[in-house]
């Protein structure tokens, strides 16, 4: 048996990240590989900041200060792709493939972000495009490999569980309907019709929540808290950060949480941490 350890953050920009003690926490965390999603910096900025012991692989956005995706591995990827779908779909710093030897195995991972969106504007549009490419993407990966993590920020709550505040958002980009439909189906049985929350049916494709999953039936765990108010200290938070997994995989997991900060002015992020523990 091998245990690996993988965890997914958005960083919110790692330089700002850095300055406010990421390289501590990265130190410390125990992960194999990391995830990170929004690093907003250029290679060599990246890798400044991250101890030469990683080994990184980066898709930069086009737009500086935009997105941008990266995974930091003990050991070097055997492969990696970049991209999904159409050009619309994702331009550039949100989606990342890499394949891993794991033990005796080989695990691919996918650092992803997910347009934020907003209703009505050509951002929800770019939104509907990269989860029309992630859907078809889903299907390739599964049918080619047993071992698939997909990773990082995905900016929907799939259920009312998600998201303390549900009932306010329900109109708004990352709770519409139409957007957990999509949902619905990345975690729906395989090859079956699936009944969706925006009354339309779509095909089940048979990914694994590993964080709905694992924490059960109950209000989050939350993975972002807006900056707002005291949405951090009163848990007002989102369940946007996630493992999808192949069934393959999701029968390894040993253990997930969030990690969680301690207080406000401890965090480095307006995202925690997402970390599972996988026993191949």
């Amino acid at each position: 048996m091998t245990d690996f350890r993988l965890v997914s953050v958005n960083v919110n920009g790692v330089r700002a990240a850095y300055r406010k003690g990421m390289g501590d926490w990265l130190a410390n965390c125990g992960a194999d590989i990391v995830a990170l999603q929004e690093v907003r910096a250029d290679a060599s900025q990246l890798r400044q900041l991250i101890d030469p012991e990683w080994h990184i692989l980066h898709d930069e956005a086009p737009q500086k200060g935009r997105a941008g995706v990266a995974l930091l591995s003990r050991t070097p990827a055997l492969a990696h792709r970049t991209g999904v779908g159409p050009e619309e779909a994702a331009s550039g710093g949100r989606w990342l493939e890499a394949d891993y030897q794991v033990g005796d195995k080989s695990v691919t991972v996918v650092s992803v972000y997910m347009h934020s969106g907003e209703v009505g504007t050509e951002r929800q549009e770019q939104k509907w495009a990269m989860l029309n490419a992630m859907t078809e993407r889903l299907g390739e990966l599964k049918n080619e490999r047993e071992l698939v993590a997909v990773v990082g920020d995905l900016n929907v709550g799939h259920r009312e569980l998600d998201i303390k505040n549900w009932r306010g958002n329900r109109k708004k980009s990352g709770f519409l309907a139409e957007e957990r439909a999509y949902f619905d189906a990345f975690f729906g049985a395989a090859g079956e019709t699936i009944a969706c929350v925006d009354g339309g049916e779509r095909t089940g494709l048979g990914w694994h929540d590993v964080g709905r999953e694992f924490a059960g039936e109950v209000d989050g765990p939350y993975s972002w808290w807006s900056n707002r108010g005291q949405a951090f200290d009163n848990d007002t938070g989102w369940r946007i950060d996630y493992h999808v997994v192949t069934p393959q995989l999701a029968k390894a997991v040993s253990d997930y949480r969030v990690d969680r900060y301690p207080s406000y002015d401890t965090r480095w992020s307006d995202h925690a941490p997402v970390i599972a523990d996988y026993r191949l």
